[in-house]
């Protein structure tokens, strides 16, 4: 039996620098690479948010490295399924994609101690997103 292509995510917030870094660190940690992962945003920050990155570490995950990106028409086709994070980032719509938004606060401006809710809000969302995508053989 052959294997198919593994399914591919794309988070997209605004600034691409909490919610869908998050998701996206959260998504490539836990699906051990079997799930391709994109994040971007339609206006992204200059850099991630710190108390995202202090919260993401707190739980073993690296995501000082990372810098957000900017959304385009390709990340989107590219992808099966586009997440937005709750921001009212619109993006370009595909026939045949699954499309989610997850209603989730916005970290920027909070301490590490208002991003840790946020953080395993996500980290329950991302353990049923792969759940579905990737069904125990």
């Amino acid at each position: 039996m052959t294997t198919t292509t593994k399914p591919s995510v794309l988070f997209v917030c605004v600034h691409n620098a909490g919610r869908s870094q998050m998701a996206a660190a959260f998504l490539s940690h836990l699906s051990e690479g079997r799930i391709e992962v994109r994040s971007a945003g339609s206006a992204p920050a200059d850099s991630v948010n710190p108390a995202a990155v202090e919260a993401m570490a707190e739980v073993g995950i690296d995501m000082s490295a990372e810098i957000p990106k900017v959304l385009t028409t390709e990340a989107v086709q590219d992808s099966d399924v586009v997440i937005t994070m709750g921001c009212g980032d619109a993006c370009p719509f595909f026939p045949g994609k699954r499309y989610e938004d997850w209603k989730l606060e916005d970290p920027a401006g909070q301490g590490v101690d208002g991003v840790r809710p946020i953080r395993d809000e996500i980290r329950e969302r991302i353990e049923n997103l792969i759940s579905e995508l990737l069904p125990a053989a």
